[in-house]
């Protein structure tokens, strides 16, 4: 009852074709177990269920990913949503008779995101990040570049004594209110805000407009509480006419700014590397083959130039020395050698005669033979290996679903945190000012206790902001 057999080793799956009235698949699966194999009836739930793979744009770190499949989970007709920050691919599967593509994608680009669904064209993975890669390398340059001069002022300031003189030119007013050194800070900072920032406010904004809060929120909201802070207590000071100018933050945005740039840099630039490798794995297969028919005697009638994708099962393929054997199949006429080094790492040509499988990407030495092509498309070894490197990379292990939902509450956790700071402080310092005094010593110049106490507190406040940027454990 059984009419034709076909078992892939690599998905671990076989393709069987038969007649019900003499045999049933659970029957078929007991013949496997008896030979000593473990099988079991899949059904193709293609019917039923939808499959559609998504690249997704404008992710920035983990708290992105848990708001795409939250909001993913939680729509009508989705069974399962699985997001890969490094490859910026999105699996999701559906009912396709309540929900469909179209509708996934929209819902993605609502949250501020843009999706498209993902083709296979052989060169395109390592194109993903080129745009990110010059944007951040941008952002970082620009950073350095006005970031080095606040560092070495900031090392100029610390030097004891020696540098004393230096210190002193540099803490001279221009005006009252204003010194040399404020000056310098507040134009370098400006630069850096507006230029190496740039790029995190376009992605906080889009995270604000869709009312979610990422790693870019956290960045912005840090160095802008900073740079305005800074600002407002340098224009008090000139608007008093103060004898000391102030001591400012704006030392802050330029080192946070450099320092994250360059992460995200590396970070794209890793991301690019194992979408590269992928690429590389894509490009071994043929783009082109071609399909002949055969006359009496397998003498050729005709050929033709067709896509590998448009490649049948049961087409017969014609591969000339030196080509590539565009699918899985079976040798029926000619003989040659294959190089199929780039599946089994074997230096040497295997030997292809009448009756030999040859695997997709392999190289057909010198020979010309015929192919009956047995897997095609996706089903071919090289296909089903990329799909087994892309599905490594989609699957998350428990620990990491827990850090991805950890992320997506760790940016409102810390702007809370941040905001009880500066309260408690203020309230501290209202009912005992002693304490900020211990912390804090009172300098002539700021003749205002109240003054103090939320110079203190904001001090406190943009630490906390500022020390949980980087977020290390959202982006482990």
């Amino acid at each position: 009852g059984i009419i034709s057999v076909l078992v892939a080793l690599m998905a671990g799956k076989a393709e069987i074709k038969y007649k019900p009235e003499f045999i049933q698949p659970l029957e078929i699966a007991q013949l496997i177990q008896n030979m000593g194999f473990e099988a079991s009836v899949l059904e193709d739930q293609a019917a039923t269920e939808g499959n559609v793979e998504l690249i997704i744009t404008g992710m920035t770190c983990a708290s992105c990913v848990h708001n795409i499949e939250s909001k993913l989970m939680r729509t009508n007709g989705i069974f399962y949503a699985s997001v890969a920050l490094a490859t910026c691919k999105a699996h999701i599967k559906f009912d396709p008779e309540i929900t469909g593509p179209r509708d996934i994608i929209k819902i993605i680009e609502e949250i501020g995101f843009h999706a498209s669904v993902a083709r296979r064209v052989p060169n395109a993975h390592n194109l993903d990040h080129k745009k990110e890669i010059q944007q951040w390398r941008k952002s970082f340059l620009c950073s350095l570049l006005f970031g080095i001069p606040v560092l070495i002022l900031m090392i100029y300031m610390l030097i004891p004594n020696g540098g004393h003189h230096g210190s002193m030119v540099l803490e001279q007013n221009l005006i009252p209110g204003l010194s040399i050194l404020n000056l310098l800070f507040f134009v370098l900072c400006t630069f850096v805000q507006f230029l190496g920032g740039w790029y995190f406010y376009v992605q906080a904004y889009k995270a604000v407009k869709h009312k979610t809060a990422n790693m870019d929120v956290l960045i912005v909201l840090a160095t802008t509480i900073a740079y305005v802070y800074s600002c407002v207590i340098l224009l008090v000071a000139i608007i008093e006419k103060a004898e000391k100018s102030p001591v400012t933050f704006f030392d802050t945005p330029p080192m946070l700014f450099v320092f994250i740039a360059l992460g995200r840099w590396l970070e794209h630039i890793a991301k690019s590397r194992t979408s590269e490798a992928l690429a590389k794995l894509i490009s071994l297969q043929a783009t082109g083959a071609t399909v002949v028919t055969l006359g009496p005697d397998h003498s050729i009638i005709r050929e033709e130039q067709v896509a590998v994708e448009l490649v049948q099962r049961g087409d017969i393929v014609k591969v000339v020395p030196g080509g590539k054997f565009p699918v899985d199949g079976k040798v029926i006429e000619g003989s040659s050698m294959a190089d199929e080094s780039l599946i089994t790492g074997e230096a040497m040509p295997v030997t292809k005669k009448p009756g030999s499988t040859v695997i997709a990407g392999s190289i057909n030495a010198h020979g010309s033979v015929l192919v009956n092509a047995t897997h095609v498309g996706n089903d071919t070894t090289l296909a089903q290996i990329v799909k087994l490197v892309e599905e490594a990379q989609m699957s998350k292990a428990p620990i990491q679903q827990l850090a991805d939902k950890f992320s997506g509450y760790f940016v409102p956790f810390i702007i809370i945190i941040s905001t009880v700071t500066l309260v408690v402080w203020i309230t501290i310092g209202f009912i005992n000012f002693d304490v900020i005094q211990k912390y804090f010593p009172v300098s002539n110049s700021i003749k205002s206790c109240i003054l103090l106490i939320l110079r203190f507190a904001f001090q406190t406040s943009i630490t906390v902001l500022s020390i949980a940027c980087p977020c290390s454990l959202g982006l482990a």
